[in-house]
Protein backbone atom coordinates (compact mmCIF):
# COMPACT_ATOMS: atom_id res chain seq x y z
CA UNK A 1 0.00 0.00 0.00
CA UNK A 2 1.26 3.25 -1.09
CA UNK A 3 2.18 5.15 1.81
CA UNK A 4 0.48 9.21 1.87
CA UNK A 5 0.44 12.14 3.41
CA UNK A 6 -0.67 12.45 7.56
CA UNK A 7 -4.10 14.65 7.90
CA UNK A 8 -4.51 16.89 11.08
CA UNK A 9 -6.02 15.33 13.77
CA UNK A 10 -8.83 18.04 13.35
CA UNK A 11 -9.08 17.42 9.63
CA UNK A 12 -9.80 13.80 10.31
CA UNK A 13 -12.59 14.33 12.49
CA UNK A 14 -14.13 16.38 10.08
CA UNK A 15 -13.49 13.91 6.91
CA UNK A 16 -14.68 10.88 9.00
CA UNK A 17 -17.79 13.15 10.52
CA UNK A 18 -18.79 14.07 6.47
CA UNK A 19 -18.24 10.28 5.54
CA UNK A 20 -20.94 9.03 8.47
CA UNK A 21 -23.06 11.78 7.67
CA UNK A 22 -23.38 10.14 4.10
CA UNK A 23 -24.14 6.78 5.52
CA UNK A 24 -26.58 8.27 7.53
CA UNK A 25 -28.14 9.67 4.34
CA UNK A 26 -28.42 6.17 2.78
CA UNK A 27 -25.51 6.05 0.81
CA UNK A 28 -23.89 2.60 1.77
CA UNK A 29 -20.43 4.04 2.96
CA UNK A 30 -18.40 1.29 4.12
CA UNK A 31 -15.01 1.46 6.20
CA UNK A 32 -12.55 0.43 3.52
CA UNK A 33 -14.52 3.49 1.65
CA UNK A 34 -13.75 6.16 4.59
CA UNK A 35 -10.02 5.22 4.29
CA UNK A 36 -10.20 5.28 0.93
CA UNK A 37 -11.72 8.82 1.64
CA UNK A 38 -8.85 9.70 3.83
CA UNK A 39 -5.62 8.57 1.88
CA UNK A 40 -7.54 10.60 -1.75
CA UNK A 41 -7.96 13.53 0.53
CA UNK A 42 -4.51 13.70 1.86
CA UNK A 43 -2.86 12.80 -1.65
CA UNK A 44 -4.60 15.83 -3.33
CA UNK A 45 -4.10 17.87 -0.30
CA UNK A 46 -6.38 19.90 2.32
CA UNK A 47 -5.63 22.90 0.09
CA UNK A 48 -7.57 21.73 -2.79
CA UNK A 49 -10.75 22.13 -1.91
CA UNK A 50 -12.75 21.07 -5.42
CA UNK A 51 -10.04 17.71 -4.85
CA UNK A 52 -11.33 17.09 -1.15
CA UNK A 53 -15.22 17.45 -3.02
CA UNK A 54 -13.98 14.70 -6.17
CA UNK A 55 -11.57 12.29 -3.83
CA UNK A 56 -15.43 11.67 -1.61
CA UNK A 57 -17.43 11.76 -4.31
CA UNK A 58 -15.20 9.03 -6.52
CA UNK A 59 -14.68 7.02 -3.24
CA UNK A 60 -17.48 7.34 -1.10
CA UNK A 61 -20.71 6.57 -3.87
CA UNK A 62 -20.85 3.70 -5.72
CA UNK A 63 -24.14 4.03 -7.35
CA UNK A 64 -25.38 6.92 -9.70
CA UNK A 65 -28.39 7.31 -6.85
CA UNK A 66 -25.74 7.89 -4.42
CA UNK A 67 -24.29 11.40 -6.28
CA UNK A 68 -27.48 13.51 -5.43
CA UNK A 69 -27.44 12.97 -2.12
CA UNK A 70 -23.48 13.29 -1.73
CA UNK A 71 -24.32 16.87 -2.44
CA UNK A 72 -26.83 17.38 -0.51
CA UNK A 73 -24.85 16.02 2.26
CA UNK A 74 -21.89 17.92 0.85
CA UNK A 75 -23.78 21.08 1.15
CA UNK A 76 -25.35 20.55 4.55
CA UNK A 77 -21.74 19.65 6.11
CA UNK A 78 -19.09 21.97 4.65
CA UNK A 79 -21.78 24.79 4.16
CA UNK A 80 -22.12 26.60 1.23
CA UNK A 81 -23.96 26.13 -2.06
CA UNK A 82 -22.48 22.95 -3.03
CA UNK A 83 -24.89 21.17 -6.11
CA UNK A 84 -23.11 18.30 -8.32
CA UNK A 85 -21.44 20.44 -11.33
CA UNK A 86 -21.68 19.26 -14.40
CA UNK A 87 -18.37 20.09 -15.53
CA UNK A 88 -15.77 20.94 -13.00
CA UNK A 89 -15.78 21.12 -9.53
CA UNK A 90 -17.56 23.32 -7.37
CA UNK A 91 -16.20 27.22 -6.28
CA UNK A 92 -14.31 27.18 -3.05
CA UNK A 93 -13.67 30.51 -1.82
CA UNK A 94 -10.98 29.08 0.69
CA UNK A 95 -9.54 26.10 0.44
CA UNK A 96 -10.06 23.14 3.43
CA UNK A 97 -6.36 24.10 4.89
CA UNK A 98 -7.29 27.56 5.03
CA UNK A 99 -10.56 26.67 6.87
CA UNK A 100 -8.81 24.57 9.60
CA UNK A 101 -5.65 27.22 10.11
CA UNK A 102 -6.80 29.61 12.98
CA UNK A 103 -5.19 32.46 10.85
CA UNK A 104 -4.41 33.10 7.60
CA UNK A 105 -1.73 35.62 6.91
CA UNK A 106 -1.60 36.33 3.70
CA UNK A 107 -4.99 37.06 2.98
CA UNK A 108 -6.18 40.51 4.02
CA UNK A 109 -9.85 40.57 3.75
CA UNK A 110 -10.33 39.61 7.62
CA UNK A 111 -11.88 36.50 7.11
CA UNK A 112 -10.36 33.98 9.28
CA UNK A 113 -13.24 31.82 10.00
CA UNK A 114 -15.13 29.84 7.01
CA UNK A 115 -17.47 27.06 6.70
CA UNK A 116 -15.00 24.15 7.91
CA UNK A 117 -13.84 26.55 10.70
CA UNK A 118 -16.94 26.83 11.74
CA UNK A 119 -18.14 23.23 11.01
CA UNK A 120 -15.05 22.48 13.81
CA UNK A 121 -16.24 24.64 16.00
CA UNK A 122 -19.70 23.85 15.76
CA UNK A 123 -18.12 20.45 16.39
CA UNK A 124 -16.77 21.21 19.75
CA UNK A 125 -19.42 23.55 20.97
CA UNK A 126 -21.89 19.56 20.33
CA UNK A 127 -19.25 18.11 22.54
CA UNK A 128 -20.14 20.27 25.57
CA UNK A 129 -23.46 20.52 24.95
CA UNK A 130 -25.98 18.10 27.56
CA UNK A 131 -27.14 15.21 25.49
CA UNK A 132 -29.99 14.65 27.31
CA UNK A 133 -30.82 17.96 25.27
CA UNK A 134 -29.33 17.25 22.18
CA UNK A 135 -32.50 16.49 19.25
CA UNK A 136 -31.94 13.13 17.25
CA UNK A 137 -30.00 15.01 14.39
CA UNK A 138 -27.99 16.13 17.03
CA UNK A 139 -27.36 13.12 18.56
CA UNK A 140 -26.59 11.33 15.40
CA UNK A 141 -23.85 13.85 14.84
CA UNK A 142 -22.83 13.35 18.19
CA UNK A 143 -22.59 9.08 17.08
CA UNK A 144 -19.46 10.21 14.39
CA UNK A 145 -17.59 11.66 17.20
CA UNK A 146 -17.11 8.79 19.91
CA UNK A 147 -13.99 7.92 17.58
CA UNK A 148 -12.16 11.15 18.88
CA UNK A 149 -12.22 9.64 22.75
CA UNK A 150 -8.59 8.97 23.51
CA UNK A 151 -9.13 5.44 25.98
CA UNK A 152 -5.75 4.86 28.10
CA UNK A 153 -6.23 1.90 30.29
CA UNK A 154 -5.44 1.99 33.86
CA UNK A 155 -1.68 0.48 34.67
CA UNK A 156 -1.30 -1.51 37.88
CA UNK A 157 1.89 -3.34 39.25
CA UNK A 158 2.54 -7.00 38.25
CA UNK A 159 4.07 -9.60 39.93
CA UNK A 160 6.62 -10.55 37.09
CA UNK A 161 9.92 -8.80 36.55
CA UNK A 162 10.68 -7.68 33.31
CA UNK A 163 14.66 -6.50 32.51
CA UNK A 164 15.33 -3.00 32.86
CA UNK A 165 18.11 -0.64 32.58
CA UNK A 166 17.86 0.24 36.31
CA UNK A 167 16.09 -1.16 39.24
CA UNK A 168 17.37 -3.90 41.07
CA UNK A 169 20.35 -6.54 40.30
CA UNK A 170 19.02 -8.97 38.16
CA UNK A 171 21.48 -11.49 40.31
CA UNK A 172 20.64 -14.66 37.73
CA UNK A 173 20.73 -13.11 34.64
CA UNK A 174 24.34 -11.46 35.53
CA UNK A 175 25.72 -14.57 36.45
CA UNK A 176 23.62 -16.43 33.63
CA UNK A 177 25.86 -14.00 31.15
CA UNK A 178 29.35 -14.21 32.83
CA UNK A 179 29.29 -18.75 32.79
CA UNK A 180 28.59 -17.72 29.04
CA UNK A 181 31.78 -15.80 29.23
CA UNK A 182 33.74 -18.66 30.91
CA UNK A 183 33.49 -16.44 33.82
CA UNK A 184 35.25 -13.56 32.45
CA UNK A 185 33.52 -10.32 34.07
CA UNK A 186 30.34 -9.12 31.99
CA UNK A 187 28.06 -6.63 32.21
CA UNK A 188 25.60 -6.35 35.51
CA UNK A 189 21.63 -7.10 34.52
CA UNK A 190 18.84 -5.53 36.05
CA UNK A 191 15.34 -5.78 36.62
CA UNK A 192 12.73 -4.52 38.05
CA UNK A 193 8.71 -4.91 38.34
CA UNK A 194 6.59 -4.81 35.48
CA UNK A 195 2.82 -3.44 34.74
CA UNK A 196 -0.23 -5.22 33.46
CA UNK A 197 -3.53 -3.29 32.35
CA UNK A 198 -5.96 -3.18 35.58
CA UNK A 199 -9.61 -4.37 34.72
CA UNK A 200 -12.25 -1.96 34.13
CA UNK A 201 -15.66 -2.24 34.62
CA UNK A 202 -18.55 -0.49 33.40
CA UNK A 203 -22.12 -0.46 35.02
CA UNK A 204 -24.69 1.25 32.68
CA UNK A 205 -27.99 2.32 34.02
CA UNK A 206 -30.75 2.10 31.19
CA UNK A 207 -33.95 2.48 33.22
CA UNK A 208 -36.27 5.12 32.27
CA UNK A 209 -35.13 7.98 34.34
CA UNK A 210 -31.40 7.40 32.65
CA UNK A 211 -32.95 6.84 28.75
CA UNK A 212 -31.72 10.22 26.81
CA UNK A 213 -28.10 8.88 28.59
CA UNK A 214 -28.16 5.10 27.88
CA UNK A 215 -27.33 4.87 24.08
CA UNK A 216 -24.52 7.29 24.37
CA UNK A 217 -23.18 5.62 27.23
CA UNK A 218 -23.47 2.22 25.85
CA UNK A 219 -21.54 3.94 22.93
CA UNK A 220 -18.76 5.13 25.22
CA UNK A 221 -18.90 1.79 26.25
CA UNK A 222 -18.34 0.49 23.30
CA UNK A 223 -15.16 2.65 22.62
CA UNK A 224 -13.56 1.22 25.60
CA UNK A 225 -14.48 -2.70 25.02
CA UNK A 226 -13.08 -1.73 20.81
CA UNK A 227 -10.06 -0.53 22.43
CA UNK A 228 -8.57 -3.28 23.98
CA UNK A 229 -7.66 -4.63 20.58
CA UNK A 230 -5.62 -0.86 19.94
CA UNK A 231 -3.96 -1.60 23.60
CA UNK A 232 -6.41 -1.17 26.21
CA UNK A 233 -6.59 -3.23 29.16
CA UNK A 234 -10.05 -5.78 29.96
CA UNK A 235 -13.30 -3.98 29.58
CA UNK A 236 -16.32 -5.87 30.92
CA UNK A 237 -19.79 -3.41 30.32
CA UNK A 238 -23.02 -4.00 32.39
CA UNK A 239 -26.68 -2.47 32.04
CA UNK A 240 -28.78 -2.31 35.32
CA UNK A 241 -32.57 -1.83 35.62
CA UNK A 242 -35.14 -4.34 36.70
CA UNK A 243 -32.21 -6.60 36.24
CA UNK A 244 -28.03 -7.09 35.89
CA UNK A 245 -27.38 -7.98 32.11
CA UNK A 246 -23.85 -8.33 30.78
CA UNK A 247 -23.43 -6.96 27.39
CA UNK A 248 -19.68 -7.25 26.60
CA UNK A 249 -19.55 -9.64 23.90
CA UNK A 250 -22.91 -7.54 22.11
CA UNK A 251 -20.16 -4.54 22.16
CA UNK A 252 -17.38 -6.20 20.40
CA UNK A 253 -19.04 -5.50 17.23
CA UNK A 254 -16.28 -2.99 15.70
CA UNK A 255 -19.59 -1.04 13.84
CA UNK A 256 -21.08 1.10 17.01
CA UNK A 257 -24.19 0.69 15.17
CA UNK A 258 -24.19 -2.49 14.67
CA UNK A 259 -22.77 -3.36 18.73
CA UNK A 260 -25.75 -1.08 19.83
CA UNK A 261 -28.15 -3.47 18.17
CA UNK A 262 -27.07 -6.41 19.22
CA UNK A 263 -26.79 -5.08 22.79
CA UNK A 264 -30.74 -3.69 22.37
CA UNK A 265 -31.53 -7.19 21.51
CA UNK A 266 -29.36 -8.53 24.94
CA UNK A 267 -31.03 -6.46 26.93
CA UNK A 268 -34.85 -7.35 28.11
CA UNK A 269 -35.65 -3.91 30.81
CA UNK A 270 -34.47 -0.96 28.05
CA UNK A 271 -36.26 1.90 29.69
CA UNK A 272 -38.00 0.10 32.30
CA UNK A 273 -37.70 1.00 36.28
CA UNK A 274 -34.65 1.03 38.43
CA UNK A 275 -33.22 -1.41 40.95
CA UNK A 276 -29.63 -0.20 41.36
CA UNK A 277 -29.40 -2.11 44.87
CA UNK A 278 -30.29 -5.61 43.47
CA UNK A 279 -28.13 -4.68 40.07
CA UNK A 280 -25.17 -3.90 42.17
CA UNK A 281 -25.74 -6.74 44.48
CA UNK A 282 -26.26 -9.30 41.56
CA UNK A 283 -22.95 -8.09 40.10
CA UNK A 284 -20.80 -8.21 43.47
CA UNK A 285 -22.41 -11.84 44.34
CA UNK A 286 -22.22 -13.46 40.65
CA UNK A 287 -19.31 -11.48 38.67
CA UNK A 288 -17.11 -9.27 41.59
CA UNK A 289 -16.42 -11.92 44.29
CA UNK A 290 -15.26 -14.35 41.69
CA UNK A 291 -12.29 -11.90 40.60
CA UNK A 292 -13.82 -9.30 37.96
CA UNK A 293 -14.52 -6.67 40.45
CA UNK A 294 -11.12 -6.95 42.52
CA UNK A 295 -8.96 -4.71 41.74
CA UNK A 296 -10.30 -3.41 39.02
CA UNK A 297 -11.60 0.40 38.52
CA UNK A 298 -15.57 0.09 38.19
CA UNK A 299 -17.17 2.83 36.89
CA UNK A 300 -21.27 2.96 37.79
CA UNK A 301 -22.62 5.67 34.96
CA UNK A 302 -26.17 6.46 36.69
CA UNK A 303 -28.28 9.37 38.28
CA UNK A 304 -28.40 7.36 41.67
CA UNK A 305 -32.79 7.30 41.45
CA UNK A 306 -33.31 4.54 43.78
CA UNK A 307 -36.46 4.97 45.13
CA UNK A 308 -37.27 2.22 47.28
CA UNK A 309 -34.63 1.09 49.46
CA UNK A 310 -31.97 3.90 49.33
CA UNK A 311 -29.88 1.89 52.58
CA UNK A 312 -29.58 -1.58 50.51
CA UNK A 313 -28.03 0.39 47.64
CA UNK A 314 -25.40 1.91 50.57
CA UNK A 315 -24.87 -1.27 51.71
CA UNK A 316 -24.67 -3.01 48.10
CA UNK A 317 -22.11 -0.25 46.87
CA UNK A 318 -20.03 -0.79 50.13
CA UNK A 319 -20.06 -4.35 49.07
CA UNK A 320 -18.76 -3.24 45.87
CA UNK A 321 -15.98 -0.86 47.40
CA UNK A 322 -14.19 -3.34 48.68
CA UNK A 323 -13.35 -5.40 46.27
CA UNK A 324 -12.59 -2.87 43.47
CA UNK A 325 -9.59 -0.37 43.49
CA UNK A 326 -11.36 2.28 42.88
CA UNK A 327 -14.99 3.26 42.47
CA UNK A 328 -15.97 6.36 39.78
CA UNK A 329 -19.90 7.50 39.91
CA UNK A 330 -20.52 9.15 36.81
CA UNK A 331 -24.14 11.05 36.97
CA UNK A 332 -24.95 12.85 34.26
CA UNK A 333 -27.11 15.45 36.62
CA UNK A 334 -23.67 16.23 38.41
CA UNK A 335 -22.62 18.27 34.66
CA UNK A 336 -25.47 20.69 35.31
CA UNK A 337 -25.17 24.04 37.18
CA UNK A 338 -26.38 24.28 41.12
CA UNK A 339 -26.05 20.17 41.16
CA UNK A 340 -26.11 19.02 44.75
CA UNK A 341 -25.79 15.14 45.58
CA UNK A 342 -29.10 15.31 47.53
CA UNK A 343 -31.02 12.31 46.20
CA UNK A 344 -31.28 9.65 48.66
CA UNK A 345 -29.43 7.07 46.15
CA UNK A 346 -26.47 9.46 45.92
CA UNK A 347 -26.66 10.25 49.54
CA UNK A 348 -26.40 6.29 50.26
CA UNK A 349 -23.76 5.53 47.80
CA UNK A 350 -21.34 8.44 47.92
CA UNK A 351 -19.40 7.62 51.04
CA UNK A 352 -18.42 4.09 49.04
CA UNK A 353 -17.59 6.54 45.69
CA UNK A 354 -13.68 7.48 45.14
CA UNK A 355 -14.86 10.24 42.99
CA UNK A 356 -18.12 11.92 41.38
CA UNK A 357 -17.83 13.21 37.43
CA UNK A 358 -20.03 14.62 35.43
CA UNK A 359 -21.60 12.56 32.61
CA UNK A 360 -23.34 14.72 30.34
CA UNK A 361 -21.37 15.26 27.27
CA UNK A 362 -18.74 13.71 25.31
CA UNK A 363 -16.23 16.21 26.44
CA UNK A 364 -17.67 14.94 30.18
CA UNK A 365 -17.25 11.24 28.77
CA UNK A 366 -13.21 12.24 28.17
CA UNK A 367 -13.42 13.32 31.32
CA UNK A 368 -14.34 10.01 32.84
CA UNK A 369 -11.88 8.00 30.60
CA UNK A 370 -8.81 10.32 32.37
CA UNK A 371 -10.32 9.94 35.65
CA UNK A 372 -10.34 6.00 34.82
CA UNK A 373 -7.07 6.20 33.18
CA UNK A 374 -5.53 7.70 36.58
CA UNK A 375 -6.95 5.19 39.05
Amino acid sequence: MTAVPALRLEATEILIGFARALRAAGVPVTADRERSFLRAAAEVGLDSQPGVYWAGRATLCAHRQDLDRYDRVYAAWFGGERGRPAAAAPPAPRTLQARLDEGDPGSGDGQETTAVAGVASELDVLRQRDIGQLSAAEKARLACLFDSLVVRAPRRRARRHTPSARGRVDARATLREQLQGMGEPGAVRWRRRGSRARRVVLLVDVSGSMSAYADSLLRLAHRAVTAVDAGGGPVEVFTMGTRLTRVTDALRRRDPELALVAAGEVVPDWSGGTRLAESIDAFVGRWGRRGMARGAVVVVCSDGWERERPEALGQAMGRLADLAHRVVWANPHAGRSGYAPVQSGIVAALPHCDVIVAGHSLAAFQRILEEVARA
